[in-house]
């Protein structure tokens, strides 16, 4: 049995970022024992995103349309209107979250799955969003694999002792500053 307390993140890694003129974009990749059709609820379905995910959403993202995304955990309740641009069930995901583009792809992999998720971000935060994302993909593969340790995003995240490595790491990898806090 998982539990939160027993959970260390592993060194970061699988995550590197992209420049094109002003836009910077962090791609994540991890490889999930997963089929694609059960990461893609993981991804989509409302019920599954409340486990793992830095927001919460008013209905399925795995149709085109219009959703809400509620940031968990910060300190004043964050809701943003999203346009789902694409959802080619299961292996293409995209649509905005705060003014900033996310598009998942999910490839098959033997039994498994090679989750990539490229999000434009300001590069002040790039590391700080690598080391979230990588967090909510290991609670999201505990997650799937029968095995939940719960949501740990936003200020529960950042207090975490394994976070703050992460963020370190991801900035020395990135050549960007790591803020302090």
């Amino acid at each position: 049995m998982s539990s939160r307390e027993h959970y260390m993140p592993g060194a970061a890694s699988g995550a590197r970022i992209q420049k094109e003129g002003e836009k910077w974009t962090l791609v994540v990749v991890r490889d999930l024992s997963h089929p694609p059709e059960k990461v893609w609820r993981a991804i989509t379905q409302p019920e599954h995103l409340r486990e793992w995910a830095p927001f919460d959403s008013d209905r399925n993202l795995g149709s085109l349309g219009t959703a809400k995304l509620s940031t968990v955990g910060a300190p004043t309740q964050m809701v943003a209107e999203t346009q789902i641009k694409r959802a080619d069930e299961p292996r293409l995901l995209e649509y905005s979250w705060g003014g900033q583009d996310l598009r998942w792809e999910l490839e098959p992999q033997g039994a498994g799955t090679r989750l990539t998720l490229w999000h434009n971000i300001n590069r002040g935060f790039i590391a700080m969003g690598a080391a979230g994302w990588h967090i909510c993909f290991d609670v999201m593969d505990r997650l799937l694999a029968g095995q939940p340790i719960g949501r740990l995003v936003g200020p529960d995240a950042m207090r975490f002792d394994g976070w703050q490595r992460l963020h370190v790491e991801y900035a020395k990898q990135f050549g960007v500053e790591a803020p302090s806090f």
